[in-house]
């Protein structure tokens, strides 16, 4: 049996933020959530509908309104386009090639970490998406995502 290597590139979450693919509020088709961070602004928009709208890049967490980098959906209160039940948990995904990260993990069954910093996304990731067990589940569901 050949291994399917994974090389753990230490990617953050915050790598795939800036821009999330989002259920558009209009038409519940498929929208793009893009944060741009220099010009502090947020752009949402739907290829489908026409849906186009811009805002400040300021949100208020704890309290405190500022101009906060989170990802790009949060600004919008939107829902991740990305997104399947799993069990009692949710698989989810900002983006298509957040999407290909992810099952290029799952599916490996060599996974290899170095010099890790207990920040990476995988590290982050619930349980169920190490586990084995999950692997044949979880690639069913990348599947249906991508062709979502």
């Amino acid at each position: 049996m050949q291994n399917n290597r994974f090389q753990d590139e230490n990617k953050r979450l915050t790598y795939y933020q800036n821009e999330v693919l989002v259920v558009c509020p209009v038409c519940t088709k498929k929208a793009v959530s893009k944060a741009d961070t220099e010009a502090k602004k947020v752009r949402m928009y739907c290829e489908n509908c026409g849906y186009n709208k811009e805002i400040a890049a300021e949100a208020t967490l704890f309290g405190i309104t500022g101009d906060w980098i989170m990802a790009a959906h949060h600004y919008f209160g939107a829902e991740l386009w990305l997104q399947f039940p799993f069990k009692n948990e949710v698989f989810w995904s900002y983006n298509y090639e957040h999407l290909a990260y992810l099952e290029q993990y799952i599916s490996a069954t060599l996974r290899e970490h170095k010099d890790r910093s207990h920040f990476t996304l995988l590290e982050k990731l619930p349980k169920f998406y190490h586990e084995a067990k999950n692997r044949d589940a979880l690639l069913k569901i990348i599947k249906k995502l991508k062709n979502k």
